[in-house]
């Protein structure tokens, strides 16, 4: 009997994300769709269906766990993708997320579970890709909150979706012009984007598949999707400028004056629709920062040290794809220690944010002081990064 498929399909865009999902099950045979819906949550219990093409397979509910649906999702998941798989004659098992869910962790869930992902689709409309990456809202105020204790916003959240997947399902839309798909294309561009309504394509002595139904067979590697996300090693947007969209790539190697940098936080966060990366700061210079900013909100967090303060010993316990990007960009004074910035917007004022991000470096003077005088600067960052 062959594997069971699973094919996890997310996104904010939903009538996009269900879109997608109905090519896919139209596309491939002996598949379902496994839907939760965290819509009704409040009452205390997650809606499941499962529906294959002829309509309604089997329904359920999940207790919350903790308070809380996207846990009960979490719990209930790879049961019932265990239960299909053993039932028998289901070819693939497509995951539709709800709305706010977001495909990394669901899909580390189902592969640590011991079941196949052999896909996982971001289903996007290229005319909403602005609106959502400047929708600062918070979840819960529209009712997409996934627990009582969700701060998320729309805007971290839908980017974290976007460049998670390998495969971006594109809806056609009328309304989207030029500079939308501009904007999508350098937000992630090593995405594989694949239209929703592409036509079939041939396959020798077997039923066509759609590109779709290809790209979410074509296989998948939890391991690199996480590490494609951690600050030290993801794989940012390169530079690029075309119709009306820029992506500016600022990389230094000189750490940031903390109070400096802290005044322009507001400037720095609004001067792009998505900005993220890697920073120094000179009053934390073993410690490597990340930078995450959409929808004018920004999150700063601590993503461990710099690989240039571990001493060798401890580099065994390093992944090797770290130790990779870090001996790519290797500095022989400073190691890994740099500034690794991407801004991508549309109308993106690229020499103010330079000069910005310049006037917020140490000065020479402040540089040629040493570690220890930077260390005894005013630590700007600490309630930010609740230390």
């Amino acid at each position: 009997m062959p594997e069971l498929s699973v094919v996890i399909v997310g996104g904010l865009h939903a009538d996009a994300r269900k879109e997608a999902v109905a090519r896919l099950l139209a596309d491939v045979p002996d598949s379902v769709v496994l839907h939760h819906d965290l819509a009704k949550a409040a009452a205390g219990t997650v809606v499941r269906t499962i529906r294959d093409a002829t309509g309604i397979v089997s329904a359920g509910e999940a207790p919350l766990v903790n308070d809380c649906a996207c846990c009960a999702l979490r719990e209930d998941l790879v049961p019932e993708l265990v239960r299909i798989r053993d039932a028998g004659g289901t070819r693939m098992a497509i995951v539709e997320l709800w709305d706010s869910v977001e495909p990394k962790a669901m899909a580390e869930v189902v592969t640590a579970g011991g079941l196949t992902v052999t896909g996982v689709l971001t289903a996007v409309d290229p005319v909403l890709v602005l609106p959502y990456l400047g929708n600062g809202d918070d979840l819960a105020e529209r009712g997409l909150a996934a627990a009582a204790t969700d701060q998320r916003t729309v805007a971290d959240t839908f980017a974290r979706q976007l460049e998670y997947a390998p495969v971006l399902a594109v809806a056609t839309s009328p309304e989207a012009d030029d500079e939308d798909r501009e904007l999508l294309a350098q937000l992630h561009p090593t995405a594989r984007q694949v239209p929703i309504d592409d036509l079939t394509v041939p396959a020798p002595r077997r039923r066509p598949l759609s590109s779709l139904a290809r790209a979410a067979l074509a296989g998948f590697d939890v391991e690199a999707a996480d590490a494609a996300q951690h600050p030290a090693c993801a794989l940012l947007p390169a530079e690029a400028d075309a119709h009306g969209v820029s992506t500016l790539v600022w990389h230094r190697r000189r750490p940031f004056h903390p109070e400096r940098l802290y005044a322009a936080l507001e400037d720095l966060t609004c001067a792009a629709a998505r900005s993220r990366g890697r920073f120094w700061l000179a009053d934390k210079p073993d410690v490597l920062l990340h930078w995450d900013a959409a929808g004018g909100a920004l999150c700063v967090e601590s993503a461990g040290p710099w690989l240039a303060s571990l001493p060798d010993a401890a580099w065994d316990m390093v992944p090797p794809v770290r130790r990779a990007a870090a001996a790519l960009d290797w500095h022989p004074e400073h190691g890994d220690c740099c500034q690794h910035l991407v801004f991508t917007s549309p109308a993106l004022d690229r020499d103010g944010l330079e000069q910005l991000l310049e006037s917020c470096l140490l000065t020479d003077a402040e540089y040629a002081a040493g570690r220890t005088a930077w260390k005894r600067l005013p630590s700007a960052f600490d309630t930010l990064l609740e230390v």
